[in-house]
C-alpha cells in the first residue's frame, strides 16, 4: 500500500465502512477505490481530498507524509503547472525589498492538498541541447539534497541529437537525465566530449583501462579507446520519449 491507501484502509475498517459505501459517497467505482487503498492507482488531490471527506477525515497534516508518499499518491504531472506558479511565488516573497516596499506575502496556489509540502522539494532542472544551450526544464523531486543520487544542482537533461542510439531505445529529441561521471561505467549510456562537440554514446568496459564506445543506428558500430583518451562528462540514468 501507499502511505494514503493506508490511512483510507485503516479508517475505512475502524469505521465498519464497505468499500461500495466508501465509493458511493465520493462518486468512484468500488474498483477504483481498492486501487487506491491498495497503492496501485494515482490519483489527484481532490479526489484524494473527496475520499478522506467521505471516511470522515476532513483534514490531515500534509507534513506527515514523506515526498516518497506524496509521489506516489498524487498526479504530480497535473499539478506541475501549479507548482511551478508557487515556486515563482516563494521566490518573489524572499527577494529583498526595495527600501520604500513592504514585503508582499504570497498568496499561494490553492488547491493542492500538498503544494507547500512540494514547493519546498522540487527543484527546476535545465533541459540542454548538444552546444549547451537550455531549450526547457523539468521539475524534479529533490531528496536529501539529491536527485537520482548525484546533487541536485549537478544535474540536468540532455536532448538526444540524433538517433545513433536508435538501437539502444534512444531516438532524437528524447530527453536524457545526466549525473556528473568522470571514468567510463560498463553497459552505461554516458555523455562524452569529443573534437567535434558533445555525444552520446553506449559503453562497454575492457580489460587493460579500455572502453568500446558504442553507435547503433541502421547498425551496431564500435571504437576502442584509452580510458585516457576518453573524456566523460556524465552518465545517463533516465530516458524520457514520447510515445
Amino acid at each position: 500500500m501507499s502511505r494514503l491507501g493506508d490511512l483510507i484502509h485503516l479508517e475505512r475498517t475502524r469505521q465498519g465502512m464497505t468499500f461500495k459505501q466508501v465509493a458511493r459517497k465520493c462518486g468512484v467505482s468500488e474498483k477504483f477505490l481498492q486501487e487506491v487503498e491498495d497503492g496501485r492507482r494515482i490519483i489527484a488531490d481532490d479526489q484524494a481530498r473527496r475520499i478522506l471527506k467521505a471516511i470522515g477525515l476532513q483534514q490531515h497534516n500534509e507534513s506527515e507524509f514523506t515526498l516518497d508518499d506524496i509521489a506516489s499518491t498524487v498526479d504530480l504531472q497535473s499539478a506541475m503547472p501549479r507548482m511551478e506558479k508557487a515556486l515563482a511565488q516563494k521566490a518573489k516573497a524572499q527577494a529583498p525589498s526595495k527600501p520604500e516596499e513592504k514585503p508582499v506575502a504570497s498568496a499561494g496556489t490553492p488547491g493542492s492538498i500538498w503544494l507547500d509540502a512540494l514547493a519546498g522539494v522540487l527543484k527546476h532542472v535545465p533541459v540542454y541541447n548538444a552546444v549547451m544551450k537550455e531549450v526547457d526544464h523539468r521539475l524534479l523531486p529533490v531528496s536529501d539534497g539529491k536527485i537520482a543520487g548525484a546533487p541536485a544542482d549537478k544535474v540536468y537533461y540532455m536532448v538526444a541529437p540524433d538517433n545513433a542510439l536508435r538501437g539502444f531505445r534512444v531516438l532524437k529529441g528524447d530527453y536524457l537525465l545526466v549525473v556528473p561521471a568522470q571514468t567510463p561505467v560498463d553497459d552505461a549510456i554516458m555523455l562524452i566530449k569529443t573534437p567535434i562537440g558533445l555525444v552520446l554514446r553506449k559503453v562497454k568496459t575492457l580489460p587493460r583501462f579500455e572502453a568500446m564506445l558504442q553507435t547503433f543506428d541502421q547498425g551496431c558500430e564500435s571504437e576502442i579507446r584509452p580510458f585516457n583518451e576518453i573524456t566523460v562528462v556524465g552518465r545517463c540514468v533516465r530516458l524520457e520519449a514520447e510515445l
